[in-house]
């Protein structure tokens, strides 16, 4: 593996019994790069990033970040090596403000596990962190709103927020956009940019708008097998991606 790769799939495979839900996936994302999967419903895209984050442990194959084997590692231990990961579905602590869950992101990032509350007063640099990250999250103003009042759009940017706390150089972010109106889809876009500029980013999302708006490399993902891993022009114009996506052309 190259020194400027970041994460690294090869021949990777996930089975379920007799079902082959990734079947040799190998993938290569280099540094710095924002690189998108995409691919129809039950191509086994959540499937991927659950083995990349140590939710599941892979049948074959192997994964590397930063040229480090990471396969079959529980996520505690990966995430602690330089990645993590957001979910499809908000992923916070409803009860607590916006500064409380980044406040735990940060100490869960330094090793402090749930004994936060002894460690705050302790620590202001984490509270300066948080704050600064609640700034260019546009949620300064909801400081002490707890997380279950928030707006859809809010929630997804502090989980987005809470990610980023972990200190992690590899991002997965797991459908970022997912039930936004397309102004909100938009704004988000934006956000992800900005904040994540120092990081390597790997999404999966279904929004082609946003797909080839933000993606500096896209792999397209079909019934566990990559058909194609190109620059978004070259992927827009593939043949086989525009047939997986129902013989329509992709905008």
């Amino acid at each position: 593996m190259s020194d400027h790769t970041a994460l690294a799939l090869h021949g990777l495979t996930k089975d379920f019994g007799r079902a082959k839900i990734i079947r040799g996936v190998d993938l290569d994302v280099p540094r710095g790069e924002r690189h998108v999967i995409i691919g129809p419903n039950g191509a086994g895209k959540s499937t991927l990033f659950n083995l990349i984050s140590g939710r599941m442990e892979p049948t074959s194959g192997a994964i590397e970040l930063f040229g480090r084997g990471i396969g079959g590692l529980p996520p505690h231990r990966i995430n602690r090596m330089g990645l993590s990961r957001s979910f499809q579905v908000t992923n916070l602590f409803q009860n607590m403000t916006v500064m409380q869950n980044l406040r735990c992101a940060l100490l869960w990032s330094r090793g402090h596990g749930y004994a936060f509350w002894k460690l705050v007063n302790a620590q202001p640099d984490v509270t300066a962190r948080a704050e600064e990250l609640m700034e260019r999250l546009n949620l300064t103003a909801k400081r002490d709103v707890q997380a279950s009042l928030l707006t859809y759009a809010e929630q997804r940017a502090l989980e987005i927020g809470a990610t980023i706390a972990s200190g992690a150089e590899v991002l997965l972010l797991d459908e970022p956009t997912a039930g936004m109106s397309r102004s909100e889809a938009d704004a988000m876009v934006e956000l992800i940019r900005e904040i994540t500029q120092d990081c390597t980013l790997v999404l999966v999302e279904h929004d082609l708008g946003v797909v080839f708006n933000l993606a500096d490399r896209i792999t397209v993902l079909v019934y566990g097998e990559v058909i194609a891993s190109d620059v978004p022009e070259a992927v827009r114009a593939n043949a086989a991606v525009q047939e997986a996506y129902l013989g329509t052309e992709v905008h």
